[in-house]
């Protein structure tokens, strides 16, 4: 029996995202962690909070996620609000650096997978949106939630 490709099981996910921010371009990134850091993520101990990709000497890191400590790691604890390198080509760090330093955008986490036994991350080049696209957005959902519950009816 062959398994598929690349299974990939949802950890935890950003909703709060797409409400704030318009996606613009999506990217899989891998994630470097501490050993407790996996144990505590594989519980779903995350929180996104404020994270954000940030660049720095041609690496990028996540910044402003909390994962929370894991209790059984005893003294091989981890630091819950640290920076974690994420792990991308040099060419996807290269572009996506270049573009939020030109445009003013910028490179969000949107969630966290599991695949093939590795944390992978989606992040996203996004524009942050303004109070009124937010309500235009939420208005333009529920006319689309009434229609669909209209059809489904008639």
């Amino acid at each position: 029996m062959s398994k598929p490709d690349n299974p990939r099981k949802l950890v935890s996910a950003n909703r709060k995202a797409r409400h704030e921010y318009e996606f613009i371009e999506t990217f899989e990134a891998g994630l470097s962690l501490t050993g407790s850091e996996v144990k505590s993520l594989r519980a779903g101990k995350i929180s996104w909070s404020d994270g954000y990709v940030d660049f720095k000497n041609g690496e990028a890191f996540l910044v402003g996620v909390h994962i929370a400590p894991y209790e059984n790691a005893g003294y091989a604890q981890h630091e819950p609000e640290r920076r974690r390198k994420l792990l991308l080509h040099g060419h996807e760090i290269a572009q996506l650096s270049a573009k939020v330093e030109q445009k003013g955008l910028s490179v969000i986490p949107v969630a966290l997978f599991l695949s093939r036994g590795r944390f992978k991350l989606d992040i996203a080049l996004a524009r942050g949106r303004k109070l009124h696209d937010k309500r235009d957005e939420l208005k333009r959902r529920d006319l689309e939630r009434e229609a669909r519950r209209d059809m489904s009816r008639g």
